[in-house]
């Protein structure tokens, strides 16, 4: 496992550069600080199309001409060159003097082979359909309910299911920013404390892996109702971790495999309004026994004013599917209400924690 940062210096690191975003965006008169906040969209969408055509797979055995870009990835040669002129303003890839375009450390982390790709979640912010639920948020807020349930007729978890391609893309991309936390989550928190740990609708287990090579004693379940065809059986043997693991095939709202003590969910809860919420977390209080723990991986906004995650990815669940990202004192009252005391949130180095409960 990497060696990663103790999170107060990460969160200092953050907040130091939040402040000088801030100073920056000072130094130009308002109107233009927001502007360039408003013109941001068309930077995400120049990104997008270097990923999807490439662009960093060509470039890394070395710096190319756009014309030469252009060829490798078939798109236009003038076309290229601007939109390398764009993202090179922005520090991703480089102009050389000859002008030719070399990747740059931002740009490295657009291959699909880098060990922290960011290229599936660029591809999803791209996304033509991605673009088209953003333009109905105005609808969530004026109305307080998800846009995507009446724009395409049916919930966004169902419109994944109907729609392949598209729900491809998306797990793809949320998959890249998941795998980001895997190790400050299972570096960050003390999991060897148990026997057996149950990643609740865990997907292929890739927390469940990281869990289990930070605590070689422990063992893991991994419940979820794709485990017997999304890949998890190989995934698991890759990371040489399938002999502790057991699987289970259970949904959200079907009854909860028992025999872990401690039942982990990263990023379930924030997916749902409060009285679905409320119904996972009592289903799986029905088989957390009394000495166990409940640990929610989650995003957790801070109360301030300050930048976080937890409040861009918060509008987005309010667009897509109701859901929220919960506060403290929201989560103490939402588990106290399942049957659960909330004991500590436990910061990492990735913008998620680990909200510890305990049975009541």
């Amino acid at each position: 496992m990497p060696e990663l940062p103790p999170p107060h210096v990460v969160r200092a690191l953050e907040k130091e550069r939040a402040e000088l975003q801030r100073r920056a965006r000072e130094m130009a008169p308002p109107p233009f600080a927001l502007l360039e906040l408003v013109m941001g969209s068309m930077v995400t969408q120049a990104i997008y199309v270097a990923a999807e055509l490439r662009f960093a797979e060509a470039l890394v055995d070395g710096p190319l001409a756009p014309a030469e870009l252009a060829r490798k990835v078939g798109a236009h040669e003038e076309a290229v060159a601007r939109v390398l002129r764009l993202l090179a303003s922005q520090g991703i890839f480089e102009g050389q003097d000859d002008g030719t375009y070399a990747l740059t450390p931002m740009a490295d982390a657009l291959r699909a082979d880098h060990p922290m790709s960011m290229r599936n979640i660029a591809v999803l912010m791209g996304h033509p359909i991605h673009w088209e639920d953003w333009g109905h948020f105005l609808d969530a807020v004026l109305t307080g309910e998800p846009s995507l349930p009446k724009l395409r007729g049916m919930g966004a978890f169902e419109y994944l299911e109907h729609n392949p391609d598209y729900g491809s893309v998306f797990i793809n991309g949320m998959g890249s920013m998941s795998n980001t936390e895997t190790f400050p989550v299972a570096g960050g928190y003390d999991f060897s404390q148990f026997k057996t740990v149950v990643d609740f609708c865990g997907g292929q287990g890739g927390l469940l892996a990281g869990i289990l090579q930070s605590a070689p004693g422990t063992r893991g379940i991994l419940a979820d109702p794709r485990v017997a065809n999304n890949g998890a059986a190989g995934f698991l043997a890759s990371q040489g971790v399938a002999e502790r693991v057991t699987t289970h095939d259970g949904g959200l709202f079907d009854p909860v495999v028992t025999g872990g003590d401690a039942y982990v969910l990263k990023h379930i809860v924030h997916d749902w309004p409060e009285d679905k919420a409320l119904e996972i977390l009592r289903n799986v209080r029905a088989a957390v026994p009394d000495h166990g723990k409940l640990l929610l991986v989650e995003m957790v906004p801070t109360p301030d004013n300050e930048p976080h995650s937890a409040k861009l990815v918060d509008l987005w669940l309010m667009l897509l599917v109701g859901g929220k990202e919960r506060t403290r004192e929201q989560y103490a009252d939402l588990l106290a209400r399942a049957g659960f005391r909330l004991e500590r949130i436990v910061e990492t180095a990735a913008a998620v924690s680990v909200i510890e409960a305990v049975p009541v």
